[in-house]
């Protein structure tokens, strides 16, 4: 079953791809417009902070202005629940007019708060709110770990090393115990013998 899932998966994380760079290439043949990433794949921890980059090139010959980069998250599997907030607080961006053959990168901060497989795109759109498609960047597949608090290897030392501080502990305590006892019976002996 969870092979069905997995080939599921990928056949919808391929169907987003198409569907982005085909979505990308037309707009890029109406407006110029076009978007990058740096990366295509990261990989991390639960709780982790990553980051990358996405370069939007106008390619036209007017100058781009009043659009809008928003940053989207979604799962590659089924049953997981991502709410993009979580992932970044700025996920919308108003960016600057771009002159034509001038481009804008922008900075994006993820935190990894669910573990499994994920992606993540940028698309722009315009202020103005027109029907137009939006332009859709590369996606960026995303696998973040499961971080484990205690693993095997690290219980052992703990399992045997609580107890064997506090039978220390108990052991110092009645070495202790007996030597002052000792002392107090050797001064008292002594004290006798000089009486």
């Amino acid at each position: 079953m969870t092979r069905l899932r997995l080939r599921r998966a990928t056949l919808a994380a391929l169907a987003l791809a198409v569907v982005a760079l085909a979505g990308a290439a037309r707009a890029d043949a109406a407006t110029g417009l076009s978007v990058s990433v740096d990366r295509t794949s990261i990989s991390t921890k639960l709780g982790r902070t990553v980051s990358f980059r996405a370069t939007l090139v106008n390619r036209g010959t007017a100058q781009a202005s009043g659009l809008i980069a928003h940053l989207n998250v979604l799962s590659l599997r089924s049953g997981v629940y991502v709410d993009p907030e979580d992932w970044s607080s700025h996920r919308t961006r108003y960016l600057p007019s771009i002159p034509a053959g001038g481009s804008q990168t922008i900075a994006w901060k993820l935190e990894a708060v669910n573990a499994g497989s994920f992606a993540v795109y940028v698309a722009i759109l315009h202020q103005s709110g027109a029907s137009s498609r939006p332009i859709s960047g590369p996606t960026i597949e995303v696998a973040v770990a499961e971080r484990k608090t205690l693993d095997s290897g690290g219980i052992v030392p703990l399992v045997l090393g609580i107890p064997g501080a506090l039978g220390l502990a108990v052991l110092a305590a009645r070495l202790s115990r007996m030597r002052s006892r000792t002392r107090r019976a050797s001064y008292s002996t002594s004290a006798r013998i000089r009486c």
